[in-house]
């Protein structure tokens, strides 16, 4: 039995039902690299089967302390059943990419059973009529409880069930996988109590050495912060920042990873990520201003930062924090908007560097319990953060992926997709994958704020080919 961290708690208890926490990946493949070219729904079953031990996630459900005193706890599931996690569904006539993307949110747009544990996948047949597949290809939708990983922890996970050769096999577990009896409420009582005596010393301990660094630190940041690159004096509201429904739209944009690092080169410096924020800047830009909404003020994007060491490598639950980065949807010129977002990610970053992301994030984890989920909860069942002052409009988190094939027993992956969770005051969430040679730009956001997510793809692809042309001209 292990606890729940802080920031993984965190995404129990701000979970509702208009706003889930999990994140979802969409695999597409080709089955045609399969032994006999095909692959059955219990070729997949057994292949899953022999992995399992490969990810704790897998057979991992919580238990909730009492009264939600306590951080929740981990435990290896006894009731566990891998054929109500893998699930085999087939795509509506007419089987394009319209419908893989409607279906697809729908599917994520469905809570988790907090109750087993956190993770669903969905075999998805039917694929025939989307533009640019392979016939006979089929799609794989795996939803994880944010509580359980991160974007980082999720690569690993995906490695997990994929093989870098066709016929790979999974190395053998170590040792037989033991399940756990569920706690019972006397034992959970004693160590919430415990623990909310402990963690109020172990947060003033930590604090107290976090704090004098960070202060001098956010002070030399500012000192350093490009006297271009103020923030703007109001921080402006856009339909992202209200409330958000329990309905969602999934769309995606693709692009060559060779163009992408062709034009960050037109900016010294500059990497791939100020491209996809540059190209995030001119979307929003364009989609705002056909709906005769574009604040004069730029607006700004929340990107997760991993903290994760090398020594947590391997390890589940969430190892994160996070930078506010302006994505000038106030420049209208596409170059000089990146120069902008350059500049904007390194004063970002000056700024994560000196307060000391990992410092922060140490700092949260010694939250009290009790105090951390009442806290959680209210502000969730408030709708409080639809309500305030907005602190960003979009999020844009950047996983790098493998830039070799990967197969998934036997098939071959042509497309990888990420599927985010817009929440109350963020509802548009942009997840950016790359996987050999091709960077996609996946979009998850409330139906209700972007009722027209097709568009905003258009917008996606207009805004990069107008930064690529203009980058070599």
């Amino acid at each position: 039995m292990e606890q729940l961290s802080a920031l993984d708690a965190t995404f129990i208890n701000m979970e509702t039902r208009n706003a889930p926490t999990h994140i979802s990946g969409l695999s597409v493949y080709d089955q045609a690299t399969a032994p006999g070219g095909l692959v059955t729904f219990k070729s997949i079953l057994a292949n899953l089967e022999s992995r399992l031990h490969l990810a704790r996630c897998f057979r991992q459900k919580i238990v909730q302390v009492p009264l939600g005193f306590d951080h929740p706890y981990w435990i290896e599931d006894p009731d566990f059943d891998l054929e109500f996690h893998v699930r085999h569904i087939a795509l509506p006539k007419p089987g394009d990419w319209r419908q893989l993307c409607i279906q697809v949110a729908r599917l994520h747009a469905r809570p988790l059973d907090l109750g087993k544990p956190l993770w669903e996948m969905y075999v998805i047949e039917g694929l025939d009529e989307v533009e640019g597949l392979p016939p006979g290809c089929f799609a794989v939708l795996t939803k994880v409880h944010h509580a359980a990983i991160d974007g980082v922890s999720g690569v690993e996970m995906t490695a997990a069930i994929h093989d870098l050769e066709v016929d790979g096999k999974p190395e053998p577990p170590t040792a037989p996988w033991v399940a756990e009896s569920e706690p019972s409420v006397l034992e959970l009582g004693i160590r919430a109590t415990v623990n909310n005596v402990q963690q109020p010393f172990r947060f003033a301990q930590i604090l107290g050495e976090a704090a004098p660094p960070a202060i001098r630190g956010y002070f030399e940041a500012a000192a350093q912060r490009d006297e271009d690159e103020e923030p703007p004096a109001e921080v402006p509201r856009t339909r992202f920042n209200g409330k958000v429904s329990p309905h969602r739209v999934f769309e995606a944009a693709s692009f060559a990873l060779a163009d992408v690092k062709q034009i960050r080169k037109r900016v010294e410096g500059c990497t791939v990520n100020d491209v996809i924020l540059a190209t995030v800047g001119g979307a929003l830009r364009k989609y705002l201003e056909q709906h005769m909404e574009l604040p004069l003020e730029t607006l700004s994007a929340f990107a997760p930062i991993s903290t994760r060491t090398a020594e947590q490598a391997g390890t589940a639950g969430n190892q994160v924090s996070g930078m506010f980065v302006s994505i000038h949807t106030d420049e209208a010129d596409p170059v000089k908007r990146l120069e902008k977002v350059y500049r904007s990610t390194q004063n970002s970053k000056h700024m994560t560097e000196a307060v000391g992301a990992r410092s922060m994030t140490d700092v949260t984890q010694t939250l009290p319990g009790a105090l951390a989920g009442i806290a959680g909860r209210l502000v969730a069942r408030t709708g409080l953060m639809s309500r305030l002052t907005p602190v960003a409009h979009c999020v844009v988190t950047n996983v790098p992926g493998p830039q070799v094939p990967l197969y998934f027993t036997g098939a071959k992956m042509v497309g990888s997709f990420g599927l985010g969770l817009p929440m109350e005051g963020i509802g548009l969430f942009h997840a950016v994958l790359s996987y050999n040679g091709a960077i996609t730009v996946s979009v998850t956001a409330c139906r209700e704020q972007m009722p027209d997510p097709s568009f905003y793809a258009e917008c996606l692809e207009s805004s990069f080919r107008e930064l690529r042309e203009a980058s070599v001209a």
